[in-house]
């Protein structure tokens, strides 16, 4: 048995209400929100942390590749999986692949590893959709990632959702396309594109259900997704699926994230299914896909690292002028200080696991932690006496902090803290995803993969710390915060 080991949605914690838009030029826009990415983030960091949350259940799985797809690589030339690679601490013997450039990539790298005969894959699916203001694009789309953990059933790797089977069928046809060096997608007329993804999706589903023998009302849960809106609900609407089946496609909360959006779906579909369900994901593009799972009794023991409807729920709206100069429509000011210079290639490689992995050293006679890594201890002087330490998962707390106005950032201040680690070791590191009012002393940080700054067309990736959110508590009532710290 083949199939689901364990599967993870990344969504960003900023949101765009779409009504700002209309707002702001009096068209465009419509209700609901859309996911943003922050200003540090890109596809890769999104695909590193949505691979860190479907870990994070199977610490069993020995992966032997990671895949990564996506429409928006922050790489040409250079394989963006390998980041994301680094960034989990995988062995060399791990390979990392790219499936990029096309929305369909991402459904592509899944039903791919689902046929594969033998072997454990993360799959790992992002995108960032932008469009010309007061476009359908910009308003519908959104971002986010996704990523899943394919293997054989096994005592280590229990499947939660077998795969059944699938359909897939192909079309050629122009309904939406991007040249090299364009970031924003140029559509032909949506009547078009309704004419081809219809038949082709009722036929990959027809196919798909045939195959394995289930009939469309003994379907538990089904979504269908797609950056053609149009197609989406008109092919929805003839599944002939059993009402309350049709799945929530996040389009109102989070919008459609492209070449993420069927891996993302089809978590938050797991996320609420119980043992012995049907479930199934349609994917239309230039064509159409449809994978059929059924769950497991495994599903019952198995519990999501950051549940999707969470990440949806624990939100913090973006202003609308700050969500164009993120995505390079306007240009505001910036700090009078110097551009960051390039990273040294040859000095990242030598510190990959720390930079990449967060990874410091322990020393093992006094069991002092050392941030960043050292050769000698803090404590009792001794010399090549350490043991790595990996501090990607373990929560700090606030030292002390400072807001700077002046450093140069793409979205300031900037809220530098100090931290302390839970079990030892103190460093100093720049705060993400935080009101900068909000912040105070014995605050709970995690860590997360961001972007510093891109400069000569390097991106500068580290970690980050942001704050730890209750699940029981609004982000209002969670970043309430003292007056601690200084402001410079």
């Amino acid at each position: 048995m083949r199939g689901i080991v364990s599967i993870a949605g990344y969504v960003p914690y900023r949101r765009l209400q779409r009504a700002a838009v209309a707002q702001l030029f009096g068209t465009g826009g419509g209700k609901g929100t859309r996911s943003v990415a922050s200003h540090d983030e890109d596809t890769t960091t999104m695909g590193v942390e949505a691979a860190r949350r479907a870990l994070r259940p199977a610490p069993g799985a020995a992966l032997d590749s990671v895949w990564f797809a996506t429409a928006s690589p922050a790489y040409l030339d250079k394989t963006n999986a390998t980041t994301i690679h680094a960034a989990l601490r995988q062995p060399a013997a791990v390979a990392a692949f790219d499936f990029g450039g096309a929305l369909r990539s991402g459904v592509g790298a899944l039903c791919s590893s689902l046929a594969a005969g033998s072997g454990t894959t993360l799959v790992v699916m992002s995108d960032m959709r932008d469009g010309l203001p007061t476009s359908v694009d910009e308003s519908a789309g959104g971002d986010g990632a996704a990523a899943i953990v394919v293997a054989d059933d096994a005592p280590g790797t229990p499947v939660i959702a077998e795969y059944l089977g699938g359909a897939s069928v192909s079309d050629e046809f122009l309904d939406r396309w991007r040249t090299a060096g364009d970031r924003r997608s140029k559509v032909w007329e949506e009547r078009f594109g309704e004419t081809r993804y219809v038949p082709l999706g009722t036929e990959a589903w027809e196919s798909a259900l045939k195959g394995v023998g289930v009939a469309p009302s003994d379907v538990d849960l089904v979504a269908v997704t797609g950056m053609h809106g149009r197609a989406v609900r008109a092919l929805t609407r003839t599944l002939g699926a059993s009402e309350g089946a049709v799945a929530d496609d996040l389009g109102t909360t989070v919008g459609q994230t492209g070449t993420a959006h069927p891996g993302l779906v089809l978590a938050s579909m797991l996320e609420r299914a119980r043992p012995g369900q049907v479930i199934a994901v349609v994917a239309l593009a230039d064509g159409a896909d449809v994978l059929v799972f059924r769950t497991t009794k495994a599903l019952a023991s198995w519990t999501a690292a950051e549940p999707v409807a969470d990440q949806v729920a624990g939100t913090a709206d973006l202003p609308y002028g700050k969500f164009l100069a993120w995505r390079g429509m306007v240009t505001p000011e910036p700090p009078r200080r110097p551009e960051p210079q390039r990273v040294s290639a040859t000095a990242a490689w030598r510190n990959e696991e720390w930079k990449f992995g967060f990874v410091g050293s322990k020393d093992r006679a006094s069991q002092a932690v050392h941030l960043p890594p050292s050769r000698i201890s803090m404590k009792g002087g001794a010399v090549d006496d350490m043991d790595p330490i990996d501090l990607a998962d373990t929560e700090a707390v606030i030292a002390t902090y400072t807001i700077d106005h002046l450093s140069h950032s793409a979205s300031p201040p900037i809220v530098f803290a100090i931290l302390d680690f839970d079990g030892g070791g103190r460093f100093p590191v720049e705060l993400t995803d935080v009101d900068p009012a909000a912040v105070d002393i014995g605050d709970r940080v995690a860590m997360t993969f961001r972007k510093l700054f891109t400069a000569d067309g390097i991106h500068d990736y580290f970690w980050k710390a942001k704050p730890v959110r209750s699940r029981e508590l609004p982000p209002s009532a969670v970043e309430t915060g003292g007056t601690g710290g200084t402001d410079g």
